[in-house]
């Protein structure tokens, strides 16, 4: 469905936007609109986090010079910031500056909703660090 009509604007439904998680089978969805829309400056995306899935045990990542923000929509998201360790719900912001490496993790037993936006542009990727959660 996604469209670029003459009239200065573009569409997109959620089935025109790439699922990063589809390779991962039972972690949700995260789709990324900036492509469906033709977006230029923006980068958007909408993740649904299933229950107990995320970042924990695995990597975190941080993207030099990038400012993210994460806007939980609901359920309850924990963030893991460096060494700090916290929890977002409904309508709670989180930016990220690029600086420290981050994960965010679904630890409870309902669904939880984020968007996440920044600056769209052709960075270098992100930066990994292996055991960030144990």
């Amino acid at each position: 469905m996604s469209s670029r009509p003459a009239g200065g604007y573009s569409i997109a439904a959620r089935e025109d936007a790439l699922d990063f998680m589809a390779q991962y089978p039972g972690y949700g969805e995260q789709r990324w609109y900036s492509d469906a829309l033709g977006t230029e400056q923006v980068s958007f995306s909408w993740r649904r986090m299933l229950p107990g899935t995320g970042g924990r045990g695995s990597y975190g990542h941080r993207h030099p010079g990038q400012e993210e923000v994460f806007f939980v929509i609901s359920g309850t998201v924990t963030f893991k910031v460096g060494d700090d360790v916290f929890a977002a719900g409904p309508r709670t912001a989180v930016r990220m500056t690029g600086e420290e490496f981050y994960s965010v993790h679904n630890d409870t037993d309902a669904e939880a909703q984020l968007l996440i936006f920044s600056t769209r542009c052709a960075a270098a990727p992100p930066e990994k660090m292996d055991g960030f959660w144990p």
